[in-house]
Parts: C-alpha cells; sequence; structure tokens
C-alpha cells in the first residue's frame, strides 16, 4: 500500500529481518527502482540489508558510534566491522 501511495519518505523498521537472504537481496532490488525518488530509512540487524545504504547510522546501547557508507564503516567503526565479520562472507565483504 506504501508503494502504491508513493511517499516522500519510506520507513521500513526492521520489515527484512525475517526474510531469508534471497527474499530480502531480491525485495530491496525492486524496492531501489519503486523508492529512487524519495527518501528511503531502514532499520536493521542485518548488514546485509543496508551495505549499499548512502548513508549508515551504527548504534550500540543506544548510542551513535558511527556513520557513513559500509566502506567507511569498515576502516572506521570497530562495531560495525565485528557485526560485519560475523555475518558476511569473504565474497561480501569485498563486493
Amino acid at each position: 500500500r506504501a508503494i502504491v501511495k508513493e511517499p516522500d519518505i519510506y520507513i521500513f523498521d526492521d520489515s527484512f529481518s525475517a526474510l531469508d537472504f534471497k527474499t530480502d537481496a531480491t525485495l530491496r532490488k525492486a524496492l531501489k527502482d519503486e523508492t529512487k525518488e524519495s527518501t528511503v530509512l531502514i532499520v536493521a540487524q542485518r548488514i546485509s540489508t543496508i551495505i549499499n545504504a548512502d548513508k549508515i547510522i551504527v548504534l550500540d546501547e543506544g548510542k551513535m558510534v558511527g556513520m557513513g557508507t559500509h566502506d567507511e564503516l569498515m576502516k572506521n567503526c570497530e562495531v560495525y566491522k565485528e557485526i560485519a565479520l560475523s555475518q558476511l562472507s569473504k565474497e561480501e565483504l569485498l563486493s
């Protein structure tokens, strides 16, 4: 229903966590085209869900501990890097 309304802002609050990785990737790809003219805010626990985001904000115990792209956070945010290394394969980390 939200896609049909074409709002300026979409908020997905952990909406992808119950999906398997293949369905998650397929849905994100489809949504990217549908939401390209809007701001998209995704609250996620899986790195793969937000790895291609323009900006990622990392929270640890309610405090912001990092902000940037995936590549920037891998270099500068130990919390993000720990999570990414625990969740992603080497291929995913290099792509």
